[in-house]
């Protein structure tokens, strides 16, 4: 991915021209200038309403779980104390992109400053590795929940759930760390505009003058650690949880149990399918336009954040009863 054919080709829209830019011999600037989308800059104000229709989605359907359960004490147990950890992770994760690319689309609001620039991306890989980390602990619990029901409530105390709380924290902000410094200590002396939408790792390393193969290195060591891994362990419990469900004698009983763990799997199949088609176009897409990479990268961070709420509102009963009982109380 080449940056400069980006800057000349969207420097009408900046807020001061190319000429001056590339006539200026900076090195390590204060600020960098995100370009949104490129090639798509027209459409920026009609992109902006799904992002926006996204962004509303998650704030209301995260804040709309948190409710919930701290009110019914009935679900204050380990699988609604990890939704909770998640609807908080995506409200963070959500939050720390989608105003600044809403400005960047709405008011050309490109400039951001380096040291915000580095917190974003910190935000971003952290809660992102967090969020991964709550889906490995809510399989645990499916686990646990249908291959040892009897003994469900003494193997995942709320010691255990906030052990597991703080590891998954813990693993997130520890693993993203590393990202902020090995930006930091590359000299930028070429361009400052970043053909993103968001400061992610790889898009602002890019723009060094120097060997980035660090930076590669450790973003590949944390795709396969965290991704790897906790995918291995999700497809080992629920070749667990399958082979108990299909130990069951009555067809019914089978349905049933295995749809106590269906909002689950959907929501994970919702949050690494979109990062692995993310990691692959940018791997080995070389012919894929440059706005399909950044819309991928968007939608990544996005579409779950969005989709959670949704998922575990309509697919987990507790949740859509209390719910329902909530509207039905305000209309009465």
């Amino acid at each position: 991915m080449q940056e400069t054919p980006f800057c000349l080709r969207v420097g009408h829209h900046l807020p001061y021209s190319m000429s001056d830019s590339n006539a200026t011999d900076f090195n390590n600037p204060s600020t960098f200038i995100l370009l949104g989308i490129p090639g798509l800059e027209a459409t920026h104000v009609w992109i902006s309403i799904p992002f926006c229709t996204m962004y509303t989605i998650a704030i209301l359907g995260n804040f709309t779980i948190l409710f919930i359960v701290k009110r019914e004490l009935s679900l204050h147990g380990p699988m609604y104390y990890f939704l909770c950890m998640l609807a908080v992770t995506d409200l963070v994760l959500s939050t720390s992109i989608l105003p600044k690319t809403l400005s960047i689309f709405w008011f050309n609001s490109r400039e951001i400053d380096f040291r915000a620039c580095l917190t974003q991306m910190y935000f971003i890989h952290c809660f992102s590795a967090m969020e991964s980390g709550i889906f490995v602990a809510m399989a645990l619990d499916r686990y646990v929940a249908i291959c040892h029901p009897l003994r469900h409530s003494t193997i995942l105390t709320n010691r255990l759930v906030a052990k597991m709380g703080l590891a998954v924290v813990l693993r997130g902000g520890l693993l993203a760390l590393p990202f902020p410094f090995l930006a930091r200590r590359w000299p930028y002396c070429t361009t400052n505009f970043i053909p993103q939408s968001c400061c992610e790792h790889i898009a602002v390393v890019k723009l060094a003058c120097a060997d980035i193969r660090i930076s590669s290195y450790y973003s590949h060591f944390v795709v396969f650690s965290v991704i790897g891994l906790d995918v291995s362990f999700i497809a080992m419990s629920y070749t667990q949880i399958l082979r108990a469900i299909f130990s069951l004698p009555r067809k019914d009983a089978r349905l049933k149990t295995f749809g106590t763990c269906g909002s689950h799997l959907c929501a994970v199949l919702a949050f690494y399918f979109p990062g692995l088609f993310s990691f692959l176009t940018h791997q080995f897409g070389h012919n894929v336009p440059p706005h399909f990479h950044v819309l991928i990268a968007n939608m990544y961070l996005l579409v779950p954040p969005m989709l959670n709420p949704l998922i575990y509102g309509v697919r987990t009963k507790e949740i859509r009863g209390r719910l329902l009982q909530l509207f039905t109380q305000k209309a009465t």
